[in-house]
């Protein structure tokens, strides 16, 4: 049994691409950028804000624009990020089963922590114990940082944790990390894509990972 299952959160439990979409699009448009389709930003995500916009804005971080179309999006989607949101079909029976048969559930996110710590309230409340997002100092994923600050904050060792993730980010970010993986293929990256950058486990049913919990 493992004691304690840390998630990702965007593409994993959260389908957050609409909202992500419509920020990086306002905040293109806001500067005279074209917009990005759906498909296009779902490529970027996985990295943090500050590479999603990068990769969204003609001529990236040496764009004479950046830190304006930066700071458009972080506003604009620190306000709209609950807006077409939702968690995936079946993630919080899954939480909740998991809750109840006596591991724990914690989030690791690349989004700004404020957001993470929002999105965490409103839509898992008490069936996630610890949600941690992007904050100053500390190194984003896949560097193992935040994942080994809830093994410690949640006082579990590397071999009583599961991670779980739906990108190569998250792969990396688990190797790292020293801990096992289920990669799941209902988000942001196809199985294909999960199995070339080295997931060994790859679910389709958030129901499927219990058999790899207890």
């Amino acid at each position: 049994m493992k004691k304690l299952i840390i998630f990702d959160l965007d593409g994993t439990l959260l389908d957050t691409i609409g909202d992500l979409t419509d920020g990086v699009n306002h905040a293109l448009e806001r500067f005279g950028y074209p917009p990005r389709t759906v498909a296009e930003v779902t490529a970027f995500v996985g990295n943090g804000i500050g590479n999603l916009i990068a990769r969204a804005l003609p001529g990236g971080r040496e764009n004479p624009d950046y830190d304006r179309v930066f700071g458009e999006f972080r506003e604009f989607y620190s306000e709209n990020c609950m807006i077409k949101t939702k968690p995936y079909p079946g993630v919080p029976e899954l939480l909740r089963a998991i809750k109840r048969r006596g591991a724990v559930s914690a989030v690791v996110s690349n989004k700004n922590d404020l957001a993470v710590r929002r999105l965490k309230e409103k839509y898992f409340n008490d069936d996630v114990a610890l949600a941690v997002g992007e904050r100053e100092g500390i190194k984003r994923k896949p560097a193992p940082d935040s994942v080994l600050e809830v093994l410690r904050r949640m006082g579990a060792e590397a071999e009583e944790a599961l991670y779980v993730g739906d990108s190569e980010v998250d792969v990396l970010t688990a190797e790292n990390a020293g801990i096992d993986l289920v990669a799941v293929d209902w988000g942001f990256r196809t199985r294909e894509v999960l199995a070339e950058s080295g997931a060994e486990k790859i679910i389709s049913k958030p129901e499927d990972l219990l058999k790899y919990i207890f």
